[in-house]
């Protein structure tokens, strides 16, 4: 596809000659986002604002040039990436925090405000917005929003569409809608929930009103150290079984720990085989119970030893590997595929079983970081793409890995998306009539198949041509496409 000179020259015109990008140097940073696959835009716009953001969808459905929405390009799952080429949609200049109401507990912000902008505007005002995706110091509340993300603190708390009250929304029709409520309750069907997670395929969220939380009084966090996953795994299931929800419950395998420590310096003792993050916020003395109740489920299951936290500083070196820890991974190898599976918990045992062997019969070494607490799990197959064959053999054992998670009773994602990685594995969740109904809900939002292309649904012609899909492809096995 070549984009038309008139084409460039309404972008242009739109939001200045220095916010567009075509140049082919200049688009390589586009190609891709948080995972594996590529794909090459022909233009990179950057809006300002709303009226710029509805212009720019207009000029490329007038021309029938495929739209790609993208954030900060954090995206694990190839949401951000343009698989029909066209026109990405960055807001990076739409970042403004437009209003904080502390009596109210909401903020109003831009698509592309840093999702850590946010709390610590709000921490003014003695508030905080809880979803915290790992990669929060970079990651966009736009892009927070089309991916519904979670984060380490939303055991309790919930995930992205649990705080967002109500968004301004360019849809994939160029119309500008408001969907949602400051209300406590809308009437209707919840259109602001069905757009939240639909990554980017129904529109454009251009103001997103979020709810804000209050800081907890106190907040203590353990560190519980095991000789293996597997009694980790069982200390799970027995501090939610004990009745405690904690704010956090995270896990971190030998391998990880090991990389975190080298690269962070946090304290992890190297030689442990696991260790469970556990947070624990509220009220003093409700906390100090749950603290005592905590410990006892780690003694009870094989702690070899619980580390206490509670000043800030103290908990932030501890979290500091859990956050920095994908990136730590990198001097152990090259490249990683990161998964993004859910399970039941009473399976994680089971399931963590499945990804070792799974890890040994490819010859990938793989590092375990999860949401331990909701059953989301997050292998890391560490590889090096520059070996002949090596990505199309990733991506087959990570098939197999969402193959056990679907085998256990869970699903394909838990906070990444489907986007472009994993959309070819939906039938095995969802029958033919489900997608077709999903397809329809699209066209009710102006997407002829144009907006942010071939993400979430099986697709035909036009997306498969990225090779990265073939091989994960024909490890699902046919049963897949029935």
């Amino acid at each position: 596809m070549s984009m038309s000179t008139k084409l460039l020259d309404e972008l242009r015109n739109l939001v200045g000659s220095e916010n567009l990008l075509h140049k082919p140097e200049d688009l390589l940073v586009y190609e891709l986002d948080g995972t594996i696959d590529r794909a090459l835009p022909e233009a990179v716009v950057f809006p300002a604002n709303t009226e710029e953001v509805q212009g720019v969808v207009h000029a490329c459905n007038t021309h029938e040039v495929p739209v790609t929405p993208r954030g900060a390009g954090t995206g694990l799952s190839g949401g951000a990436i343009p698989a029909r080429q066209g026109v990405i949609v960055g807001t990076a200049r739409m970042r403004r925090i437009l209003n904080v109401d502390p009596l109210e507990r909401t903020a109003l912000v831009e698509p592309g405000a840093p999702n850590i902008q946010l709390s610590e505007i709000a921490a003014e005002h003695g508030l905080f917005y809880a979803p915290d995706p790992s990669s929060q110091k970079a990651c966009t509340i736009g892009g927070n929003v089309a991916e519904n993300a979670g984060g380490p603190h939303c055991l309790a708390l919930g995930v992205t569409t649990n705080h967002v009250v109500g968004m301004e929304v360019v849809t994939a029709s160029g119309e500008l809608e408001w969907l949602g409520s400051y209300g406590p309750d809308s009437t209707g069907y919840d259109l602001r929930g069905l757009f939240i997670g639909s990554e980017g395929t129904l529109g454009i969220a251009t103001k997103v009103a979020v709810r804000l939380l209050p800081i907890p009084e106190t907040v203590v966090t353990l560190l519980a150290i095991f000789d293996d996953v597997e009694h980790a795994s069982e200390t799970v299931s027995a501090v939610i079984g004990a009745g405690l929800v904690p704010a956090a419950l995270e896990m971190m395998d030998r391998v990880t720990l090991q990389a975190a420590e080298e690269g962070l310096r946090c304290g992890y003792p190297p030689n442990a085989g696991a260790v469970l993050l556990i947070e624990l916020d509220g009220i003093e003395e409700l906390v100090q119970e749950q603290v005592q109740e905590a410990r006892a489920a780690c003694n009870k299951h094989g702690a070899t030893e619980i580390r206490t936290a509670t000043e800030a500083n103290e908990r932030t070196q501890l979290w500091k590997g859990r956050k920095g820890a994908i990136g730590a991974l990198g001097r152990i190898a090259p490249n990683y595929y990161l998964l993004d599976g859910v399970v039941p918990r009473s399976k994680l045992v089971e399931t963590m079983g499945e990804v070792s062997r799974i890890s040994q019969k490819y010859k990938f070494p793989v590092a375990n970081v999860f949401h331990a607490g909701d059953g989301n799990l997050h292998p890391c197959l560490l590889f090096d793409e520059r070996d002949e064959g090596s990505t199309a053999k990733v991506l087959e054992a990570g098939a197999e890995i969402m193959q056990v998670c679907v085998d256990a009773g869970g699903a394909l994602t838990g906070e990444h998306g489907v986007g472009y990685e994993k959309n070819r594995f939906m039938p095995l969740l969802y029958s033919e009539t489900d997608l077709e109904n999903m397809r329809r809900v699209r066209e009710i939002f102006g997407n002829s198949g144009t907006f942010n292309p071939c993400k979430v649904l099986p697709e035909g012609t036009g997306c498969g041509e990225m090779a990265h899909q073939k091989g994960a492809l024909q490890a699902a096995g046919p049963e897949a496409y029935v």
